[in-house]
């Protein structure tokens, strides 16, 4: 059985990383950096849009600024048959 993360990428998805910056409720001119780190579709990132809603609904400290990056490890179009082996000693 392929994991659910191999699935995903055969599907489009992509490796997303995005760097959060964020006020601390306590200390406003402070900035805390926090990294979320999923797979998700480029370009509307739509896993990356449910955490952020998340984040203002529920988290105290308000977002300053997201980073994104995004990379799609596996495609459909990468993944070829092969009809030999070749040994090398």
């Amino acid at each position: 059985m392929a994991s659910k993360d191999f699935i995903r990428q055969l599907a489009g998805y992509g490796l997303t990383t995005a760097n959060i910056l964020y006020r601390l409720p306590d200390h406003p001119t402070f900035l805390q950096s926090y990294i979320w780190q999923e797979y998700d579709l480029a370009p509307r990132f739509p896993e990356l849009r449910a955490f952020l809603d998340f984040w203002r609904r529920e988290l105290e400290g308000p977002l300053h600024s997201v980073t994104v990056a995004h990379s799609r490890l596996i495609r459909p179009a990468e993944i070829v048959s092969v009809n030999g082996v070749l040994t090398l000693h």
